[in-house]
């Protein structure tokens, strides 16, 4: 990207937290409100409150800091912790945490914004599909494979592809309603209604991976 200029970072004090939050904040509002290519590293430094060679000593360039966004954005409701699987905790407790969590994400206004902006922008520029994709959806996947591999290696749960089943786990969560969402034709769940979504996706999981008898 030609919106990164010279700027070298040598060794110093730790960065700033609270400007790294405030750029991360920033770069949201503005790739969601502006667009991608409309979204410059100097808007971004304005509206964080911060000079550019700060913007820039957190984040390398623009392609880097679209990609901390996104992270940064799934890291709210799907911390990387929340694929461990913790002693004494039944998997059934795990898996309807995990549900509840990417079922709050993906019905997020920001995150429908997101997906909106990369349906427009990704045939315009296939590789920031591919920067979005890396980032979130496939950070996501990851982490479910590596988490039902585990509980197929303990025995609760008999998953012979753990990354298709990650793939239909959280495609059952998305549903019709995510579908509807994303071409403005309907309302995301909430309440006992969501819950009541992800209580039988994570249902419909645990019968269909049950280990056959005997």
């Amino acid at each position: 990207m030609s919106d990164n200029p010279s700027v070298t970072i040598g060794p110093g004090r730790p960065k700033d937290l609270a400007k790294r939050q405030a750029i991360l904040e920033a770069a949201k509002n503005l790739f969601l409100s502006n667009g991608y290519a409309s979204t410059s590293m100097d808007a971004v430094a304005a509206e964080a409150g911060v000079s550019k060679l700060t913007v820039y000593s957190h984040f390398t360039d623009k392609e880097t800091l679209f990609t901390a966004a996104v992270v940064a954005k799934c890291e709210e409701q799907l911390p990387t912790l929340i694929f461990e699987l913790p002693p004494e905790v039944p998997v059934h407790a795990v898996l309807l945490n995990i549900a509840r969590g990417f079922h709050q994400l993906v019905n997020s206004d920001e995150s429908v914004n997101l997906h909106r902006l990369i349906m427009t922008l990704g045939t315009q520029d296939p590789r920031l599909s591919q920067i979005f994709l890396e980032a979130g959806p496939e950070r996501v996947l990851q982490g479910m494979e590596r988490l039902l591999g585990r509980i197929n290696q303990l025995g609760t749960l008999h998953i012979e592809k753990p990354r298709n089943a990650a793939e239909h786990f959280f495609c059952m969560l998305k549903g019709g309603a995510n579908f509807r969402l994303l071409f403005g034709c309907g309302e995301p769940l909430c309440g006992p209604a969501a819950e009541e979504h992800v209580q039988e996706v994570v249902d419909l999981f645990m019968r269909a991976y049950r280990p056959e008898p005997g």
